[in-house]
């Protein structure tokens, strides 16, 4: 094991070498670019650019976003969407290997151009290890370094460097506040570069512009845009929610100009830990509402309260609860029914109330805000507004709190973070923690973990945790320590990993007379504020784990953020203040946080105190990277108790054996290394519990997405083509060959040959009963097929030219949309449906992931059957209503709501909204039918002997 370690520090240190030649480079052009003016800075850009251009020759220009794709093989006419996308990632990383061989020749001089313009824009230079930071970026890497490093700052190097390829750079941060605070700040130096700054916000876009007229000064140098001009940027700054849900809505949109991204060249993913790792478990959805009735949720939250803990079986260990014989018994006399399992909707209901009773509880895993059912993020602390849980579990918890019930949603879009940010053809990240988690990285991302060496050494005293019997003893302490050390004026940072735990050693405090602030979920808007100020003498800040990331405590406090509160004590704002008076407030700002650091410094830094450990190490890591950043000094501690929960669920036994053996009382606290150690095995076998979770939803999710990249495939080709009149005719041509096939046989006395009538003529209305005596006169499947398809090119010809090209065009391509994006949704729901009870066929034996591909892929088989046989129907019945067109702004204003995991679906007209306002069925008679209505399940009337539902009914 020792030779591995040090096998992996050597390949680390042995990589950082290779990068240190890189750097002498850049460092020696300083001097040369120190000497540049503005202007010539400024130029350097161009100058890049044209090398590049000079260098690479066609590749240097990105394609127009509507141009037509070289490779047209379409699946649905006949080709092979495997053998397809593997031709495009070959082709994708050939050009992208020409790509960067070319960007790192480039490499020193664009570093330090980055490295002088950051000096000139915020007075700030890059050390060396952020310029190897990078490097580590720019090869598609994660660089690993420590809190305070500067990580925000070598985002900027690896961002300008490939942004000069001129097809977006996208630097993905974990909230929408970062996404706008690094867009204005880092905006500053892109924009003496002569580059373009976009941001995307949950509701909102901006472009950095210093000269625009900001009222707000949380906006100050942001200018409103739409979200495709902040996606036209050279480099755009949005959270991991907002880059994945607009791929998402870019796929459901009608027409190529209601896009707003433009590919996926390069990300940089800011805390990539926490974006890759954490919110990796839960896939984006955009959905539609579906209608089904609200009172079941109601009626079972009402009646799972009153069973009790005999009535089911938790297992904490997994999060886990099963109702027992006894509580099934208790439901089904409440409810009147024999057998509750009869009905899998009741029984599902049951399930979900359950789990919203005994293992979600409120200010731990939700909060309540404004009427609303709020997600609070396990690892963050942080509210995920629009963010819902699936399966009827929200809605489970809503009724539970008695807030409005939001109606159960049909799945429209759906797409995992890891398949998501596996499309970028270079990913790149940046974390302070991602060295334990290296293995998941590498399997699920192919990405290496680089650990930079800090600028200076660190010097933060971390002491060995302090474990107690039960709670009370605990949290005493942890008072104590508290008031200890704010007693003598140093600031402390205490770690939660609930709201619910932040409220109550709030209260505690309130009670020893500590005055504090308290950053947890509930005051999201405020927590940069209040973290940015927790290295100030006598501050006391109580805070879940992870939040305020992102945001530097500086010992002394931040100047920056202290001289706006000085302005807003004289009555202006940073907008409305004059040069002087900002300056002035600046000085003083300084001078007060630079007497106040002195104090802290002397006094022993920031001091960590951690209330509970987390189930990943990195968490608790994280936490105590709080402090000591720069060599600054700083020390931590955690206090646990047997009665917590990762010591409850994996290692109380042990260490509860060895306080009794040695007599501890609840008031007394046991340190050891064998305590230490045995906290650190529990945490690395949830690790390992966990990545088997997240690792579970990527497999079944590689499934679908060969699927749906090949549906959106089709979108693509479909919204770019200029003609689709071959793509039509091909799937006509397949459809009646199926057709042909089903209802013959090699007997010709076998064949059906009214139900092939019937059903010729449901598909194209205007055959005559002439041509239709082709399929009675006709004794040879093939010679039938091809007069078939003959006279199906004869009459979409006549009607095309009963249209007109330009009308034919407009059908052709919202007929195609329309059926593809309906029967793609039916099949999201059927495939998601079947993966729920896969499970099962393990007790046969039978591996259910292996199970799943074989159905999945026999499933899409289905749909791609169903897309030709709907087109070759609806096509020829299809035509253009004669009414003035519909403004796209009021097909989005008139659509159905789609409502995503964002609650954003602004801007995305449905296909079949726009199909509905701008496509109308024929004048020719369908066939009729008298007597009983046919079920979806009986059999067609056309003869044809499939379900109605497979035949006409479709």
């Amino acid at each position: 094991m020792l030779k591995l370690f040090n096998r992996i520090v050597d390949s680390n240190e042995r990589e950082v070498r290779r990068l240190e030649p890189l750097v002498e480079r850049a460092n020696a052009l300083e001097p040369e670019y120190q000497a540049l003016t503005d202007d010539e800075l400024r130029g350097k850009t161009a100058l890049f650019r044209a090398r590049l251009a000079e260098r690479l020759g066609p590749l240097a220009l990105p394609a127009e976003p509507g141009a037509e794709p070289e490779d047209d093989d379409s699946e649905l006419v006949g080709g092979d969407p495997a053998r397809r996308l593997e031709r495009q990632r070959d082709q994708a990383r050939r050009e992208m290997d020409q790509i960067n061989e070319a960007l790192e020749e480039l490499l020193p001089e664009a570093f330090a151009a980055v490295r002088e313009a950051m000096v000139r824009a915020l007075g700030k230079r890059h050390y060396d290890v952020q310029l190897i930071g990078g490097a580590v970026l720019h090869r598609g890497a994660i660089a690993e370094m420590r809190t305070g490093e500067g990580k925000t700052f070598v985002a900027p190097l690896a961002a300008y460097l490939n942004g000069l390829a001129g097809r977006g750079v996208h630097v993905v941060t974990v909230n929408d506040y970062l996404a706008k605070r690094d867009a204005q700040w880092i905006g500053a130096v892109f924009h003496r570069l002569g580059m373009e700054v976009g941001s995307i916000q949950h509701e909102a876009a901006f472009v950095f512009d210093p000269d625009f007229p900001a009222t707000d000064e949380k906006l100050r140098d942001l200018r409103p845009v739409t979200r495709r001009e902040a996606y036209a940027a050279d480099v755009t700054y949005g959270t991991n929610n907002e880059f994945g849900f607009d791929y998402l809505r870019d796929n459901l949109v009608v027409d190529l100009g209601l896009r707003v991204q433009r590919g996926h060249f390069f990300a940089i993913v800011d805390e990539v830990d926490n974006i890759l790792i954490d919110e990796a478990r839960t896939p984006l959805i955009i959905s539609g509402q579906a209608e089904q009735s609200t009172d079941r949720y109601i009626q079972f939250a009402r009646l799972v309260p009153r069973l009790g803990e005999e009535d089911y079986i938790l297992d904490e260990k997994f999060r886990q609860v099963a109702i027992t014989e006894a509580g099934t018994a208790k439901m089904e006399r409440w409810l009147g029914v024999e057998n509750l399992f009869d009905d899998f909707g009741m029984a599902r209901h049951l399930d979900q109330a359950l789990k919203a009773q005994v293992l979600y509880k409120r200010d731990r895993d939700y909060v309540v805000k404004d009427g609303e059912v709020i997600i609070v993020d396990e690892f963050t602390g942080r509210l995920m507004p629009g963010r819902r849980w699936s399966e009827g579990l929200h809605q489970a918890v809503e009724a539970k709190e008695g807030v409005r019930i939001q109606s159960e949603s049909q799945t429209l879009a759906t797409v995992t973070f890891q398949n998501y940010f596996r499309m970028y053809r270079k990913l790149a990240g940046m974390t302070g923690t991602a060295e334990t988690e290296a293995e998941e990285f590498n399997k699920i991302y192919n990405l290496e973990v680089v650990v930079i060496p800090t600028h200076v050494p660190m010097i933060r005293d971390d002491f060995a945790d302090l474990v107690y019997a039960g709670q009370t003893g605990k949290w005493n302490a942890v008072i104590d320590e508290i008031v200890e050390e704010h007693d003598r004026g140093r600031p402390v940072l205490v770690g939660t990993i609930s709201v619910e735990i932040s409220e109550m050693l709030s209260e505690m405090l309130k009670r020893r007379g500590v005055k504090h602030n308290v950053l947890n979920a509930k005051f999201h808007e405020r927590e940069a504020e209040i973290i940015s100020q927790a290295g100030r003498s006598d501050a006391v800040t109580i805070a879940t784990n992870m939040a305020g990331r992102g945001t530097d405590i500086l010992l002394g406090g931040n100047p920056d953020t202290l001289a706006a509160e000085l302005l807003h004590q004289q009555g202006t704002t940073i907008l409305e203040a004059t040069p002087e008076q900002i300056a002035a407030a600046q000085a003083e700002a300084e001078t007060i946080c630079a007497a106040d650091r002195e104090k802290v410094v002397a006094l022993g830094g920031l001091h960590i105190v951690g209330t509970e450990r987390h189930e990943a190490r990195r968490i608790d890591n994280q936490l105590r990277g709080r402090s000591g950043r720069q060599g600054d000094p700083g020390s931590s501690r955690f206090y646990l108790s047997l009665e917590d929960d990762l010591m409850r669920r994996f290692a109380s036994d042990r260490v509860q054996g060895i306080m009794k053996t040695v007599g501890f009382t609840d008031d007394m606290a046991l340190e050891s290394g064998i305590v230490s150690r045995t906290i650190e095995g529990a945490q690395t076998r949830v690790e390992g519990y966990n990545f088997d979770l997240r690792k579970h939803v990527v497999q079944y999710d590689d499934v679908i997405n060969l699927q749906r990249e090949t549906i959106y495939s089709e979108r693509d080709h479909i919204l770019r083509a200029t003609d689709l009149t071959d793509t039509i005719l091909g799937l006509v041509d397949a459809d009646i060959r199926s057709v042909v096939g089903e209802f013959t046989a090699d007997d010709t006395s076998e064949w059906n040959r009214e139900g092939l009538k019937a059903h010729l003529q449901g598909m194209i209305p205007t055959l005559t009963a002439g041509e239709l005596a082709v399929v009675d006169e006709s004794r040879n499947v093939e010679a039938l097929t091809d007069q078939l398809i003959e006279l199906a090119g004869e009459h979409y010809r006549r009607k095309r030219e009963e249209l007109g090209e330009q009308a034919a065009g407009s059908l052709e391509r919202i007929v195609l949309l329309r059926v593809i994006d309906s029967l793609w949704v039916e099949h999201l729901t059927e495939v998601d449906d079947m993966r729920k009870s896969i499970g099962l066929r393990a007790y046969s034996q039978r591996d259910p992931l292996n199970e799943f591909k074989v159905e999945a892929f026999r499933m899409f088989d289905g749909l791609k059957t169903m897309i030709r046989r709907d087109v070759a129907r609806v096509i020829f019945r299809a035509t253009v209503m004669r009414q003035p067109a519909i403004s796209a702004t009021r097909m989005i204003e008139s659509r159905p709501d789609v409502a995503g995991g964002n609650g954003n679906g602004a801007g995305v007209p449905t296909a079949g909204a726009v199909a509905a306002a701008t496509v109308g069925a024929a004048g020719a008679r369908q066939p009729t039918r008298t007597g009983n209505k046919i079920g979806r399940n009986d059999p067609c009337y056309c003869g044809s002997g499939k379900k109605y539902k497979r035949c006409h009914g479709a």
